[in-house]
């Protein structure tokens, strides 16, 4: 069953918490920029089944890593469209040098939800 929210910002420490080891955010990165470079070689090389990849690379290897690394389920499977805004959030604080404050994110996160 999936948790209730009431807004994004409620949200994005929990998404961050589904992200606890440091892992599983970078094969979110790894997947996600490979997926997109897939993409835009698709675009320039005319090929619309590379287009297609970004979605099925960016989540097979965000998947792959919470069923493997992580050992939860991809938030995405209750709150798509979040996930994908805390996606985008999470690989921009990363692409900032912010790995550090989301691992602070995961662990205060967690600490409220077994304090609860």
């Amino acid at each position: 069953m999936a948790r209730e929210f009431t807004d994004f910002e409620t949200f994005f420490p929990w998404y961050v918490s589904q992200h606890s080891k440091r892992a599983t955010r970078w094969f979110h990165f790894a997947g996600t920029h490979l997926g997109a470079a897939t993409a835009l070689t698709g675009v320039v090389t005319r090929r619309p089944a590379l287009i297609a990849g970004l979605p099925v690379i960016s989540y097979s290897v965000a998947w792959f890593s919470h069923f493997v690394i992580e050992k939860n389920n991809p938030a995405s499977f209750g709150h798509p469209l979040w996930s994908l805004r805390g996606d985008v959030r999470m690989l921009s604080m990363m692409w900032q040098g912010r790995d550090a404050e989301l691992e602070r994110i995961a662990q205060d996160a967690t600490r409220l939800t077994l304090a609860a």
